[in-house]
């Protein structure tokens, strides 16, 4: 099966050196601009307001500032053209990039807990594809956004993202042109380093990457600030999940594998932080084993990708909620993505995957 039957896409195309393409973001005739304001600095006032960003976690993101504009000067100056673009500072739109690690220095001060499950196959009816579940802020419901990217740096000649308006390229999930997909999901941990974001991590790998072997070559050799899993996939069918830590990562090689919001390695798994409080990350055990029922058994095609995405918790026992709702600006899932490493293309919801509109996006050439 292809993703013939849904509706095409209208990505929001962005091209050029990096500074453009976000300065383009700004462009969107979508965009509401007091939205991405309220979703991005908003957040970060509220955060110093509840005393989550004192002189520490001042001096955490100095370094870090340092760190990528040493190491990552195409995202540092993509986000400076997302900064001018909107008109928003450029130093709160980079804290609420680390509103996560900051949470977590706090040793895991609550703010609109994040979520996400995620999961590739190597092999199956449609190909290698990756999916995922994006639970998040409801107020970035009405700033996500697909968008299409060319650009000098981009080697691997195309990306396909979804995200969010006021952050990077793949702030979620993305493919690019050579078949290589990912996502990511938010793990809270107890100690963070100086390193690459993942935000930036995932944009990076997908503009220099063609092949699973390719990116995980290129994370194994770059330091990391920690938190977060990634879900990989390429057209050859070589799919991996990697743990991010500060201190090291893990990768799982199999031809199945999926994560949620915490690290199930032996080596990382004591380093997770699970709030009670946090009703996402509460879950996210029953999520994984959710998933480990369910997708060993499963025809892992397009089609029953989708049907597994739009499980809710209900009298069945052993159910999980991977598709979340809530009517509030709390978390929730924002959107479902599934990736064919194969057709270079994608199908995603905008909102929950149970009611929202599915469409569809390929490669431009």
């Amino acid at each position: 099966m292809s993703f013939e039957g849904f509706p095409a896409a209208d990505p929001l195309i962005l091209s050029g050196d990096a500074w453009p393409r976000g300065h383009g973001q700004a462009a969107d005739r979508l965009a509401d601009r007091e939205q991405v304001r309220q979703a991005t600095i908003g957040r970060i006032r509220t955060a110093r307001s509840e005393g989550l960003i004192d002189a520490s976690a001042e001096d955490y993101l100095r370094e870090q500032a340092l760190f990528h504009a040493a190491n990552d000067p195409f995202g540092m100056a993509e986000l400076q053209g997302i900064a001018d673009g909107f008109v928003l500072p450029i130093d709160d739109l980079f804290a609420h990039l680390h509103l996560g690690t900051l949470r977590d220095l706090k040793l895991g001060a609550k703010l609109d807990g994040d979520g996400c499950s995620a999961w590739a196959v190597g092999d199956g009816p449609d190909g290698p594809i990756v999916v995922k579940n994006r639970d998040y802020s409801g107020l970035h419901l009405g700033i996500q956004r697909l968008t299409r990217h060319t650009g000098p740096d981009i080697r691997t000649g195309e990306l396909i993202c979804l995200g969010s308006l006021g952050s990077p390229a793949a702030y979620s999930s993305g493919i690019n042109a050579k078949g290589l997909a990912l996502a990511d999901t938010q793990v809270s941990v107890g100690s963070h380093g100086v390193g690459w974001l993942r935000y930036f991590l995932m944009t990076r790998t997908l503009a220099k990457c063609a092949t699973v072997s390719d990116a995980l070559k290129f994370i194994k050799s770059v330091p990391h600030a920690g938190g977060g899993t990634l879900i990989l996939a390429d057209a050859s069918g070589e799919v991996a999940a990697v743990e991010l830590a500060s201190r090291r990562v893990t990768i799982e090689q199999r031809a199945l594998v999926w994560r949620t919001n915490h690290f199930v390695s032996d080596k990382l798994a004591p380093e997770t932080l699970l709030p009670e409080s946090d009703k996402i990350a509460g879950n996210s055990a029953d999520r994984f084993a959710y998933l480990g029922r369910k997708l060993p058994d499963l025809t892992p095609g397009i089609p029953q990708a989708i049907e597994l995405m739009k499980s809710h918790r209900d009298a069945t026992l052993g159910s999980a909620p991977l598709c979340q709702h809530d009517d509030t600006e709390a978390s929730q899932t924002l959107s479902t993505a599934v990736y064919s490493c194969r057709l270079r293309s994608m199908a995603f919801s905008q909102g929950n995957p149970c009611t929202g509109q599915w469409q569809t996006c390929g490669m431009a050439s």
